[in-house]
């Protein structure tokens, strides 16, 4: 089973080598100097200049190679390495995913979650592409499923598991390609009321290890009681197959609560002990968490302080920092990493410094690195 967390980035060469050949010849000449060009793709939903929104796919510069359409904001993306389409989920409480080919930006279809539900805005494959999993909102109950798509069913939803908790977040699959790790932010929220939390007092958030085709619990995780307002939003996995989580408090604004951390389903989970000063830069709140390509760097982001942070896998230590206002998307790049701000910045994150360029999108939350299965 190949380590999808591990695997290098789409490269421009070995798409060329196969039926991206076809495909470079018809892009319009603008594209194909993007994508000629371009050693790595990402992907993001954004919103335009015009306040429309759509899912960008662009290269490290920020060269463009197309748009998709949303028809409301997105929030992040799944990529299947296998056939090459991408899913774009909404931010909830929408009710709408778009596949499209991440590529040519042909929309295949857009799916909608059923009566009683929305998307949590996360999502992956399997490793063979077979299925689509998407974490969403049974609202009704205030609790938590991931939803089993098959692809070759045009996306036909066939199934459905708890997560054991509710507001169901970010889940990613394990290099195992058997276990599923969720996020449960502990939130009760309801599309009649928004993204108002209903249930701050008694938040009990999460992070649960599940089978994928059972669907079977194999373990939870909590943080100590007096920490209950901290929600669990955001993982990553790291060289030793550690998931590193970041969290969003919401207890007073006055407190500085540590806000990432690790876990295992053998060994359960800690948090990591950053400085003081650190922690206040984040202002409570961590809004994506990635790995670099080896896995022995993690990075975390706070658009609400406008700061990253990169870590050392191995001890936790603080080892780079930078400024950006607005900034919360994060991917692995040939950098360390790069990150995205809701103002249209795209910027180098790591040891390296380059000068930042500006695009013509407001990035969203999330990038997506696009990978390839070996």
């Amino acid at each position: 089973m190949p380590d999808l967390f591990a695997s290098p980035l789409v490269s421009r060469r070995s798409f060329l080598a196969g039926a991206g050949s076809m495909f470079a010849a018809g892009l319009r000449p603008r594209q194909a100097e993007a994508f000629e060009q371009a050693d790595a793709l990402y992907a993001s939903a954004v919103r335009r200049k015009d306040g429309s929104f759509g899912c960008a796919v662009f290269a490290e510069d920020g060269r463009i190679v197309c748009d998709v359409p949303l028809p409301d904001r997105g929030h992040d993306i799944a990529f299947d390495p296998i056939s090459r389409r991408a899913v774009a989920f909404a931010r909830r409480p929408r009710t709408f995913a778009v596949v499209f080919d991440p590529l040519s930006g042909t929309i295949e279809r857009t799916l909608l979650s059923p009566e009683g539900r929305h998307f949590f805005g996360h999502g992956f494959f399997s490793p063979d592409g077979k299925l689509l999993y998407a974490t969403e909102n049974d609202f009704a109950d205030a609790r938590g499923l991931i939803g089993v798509y098959e692809v070759a069913r045009d996306f036909a939803r066939i199934g459905e598991f708890t997560t054991h908790g509710m507001d169901t977040h970010e889940a990613l699959l394990m290099p195992d390609g058997e276990t599923l790790v969720v996020a449960n932010g502990g939130i009760e929220t309801h599309p009649d009321y928004g993204r108002q939390k209903l249930n701050i007092p008694t938040m009990d958030p999460s992070l649960v290890f599940i089978d994928r085709r059972t669907g079977d619990l194999i373990s939870q995780h909590r943080l100590p009681r007096e920490l209950h307002q901290l929600s669990i939003r955001h993982l990553a996995i790291d060289s030793r197959s550690r998931v590193w989580f970041g969290c969003q408090y919401e207890g007073a604004s006055v407190d500085a609560p540590q806000l990432v951390g690790f876990a295992s389903a053998e060994n359960g989970m800690q948090l990591a002990e950053l400085p003081l000063d650190r922690l206040v830069q984040l202002s409570n709140y961590v809004g994506s968490v990635a790995t670099n390509r080896d896995g022995s760097r993690i990075a975390l982001s706070s658009p609400v302080g406008g700061t990253f942070l990169i870590l050392d896998a191995g001890n936790a230590e603080i080892i780079a920092e930078r400024k950006m206002a607005d900034g919360c998307g994060l991917a692995p790049s040939s950098q360390g990493f790069i990150a995205t701000s809701g103002e249209g910045v795209l910027d180098a994150i790591g040891l390296k410094a380059r000068k930042a360029s500006r695009t013509i999108y407001h990035f969203d939350n999330h990038i997506l690195s696009l990978r390839r299965s070996a």
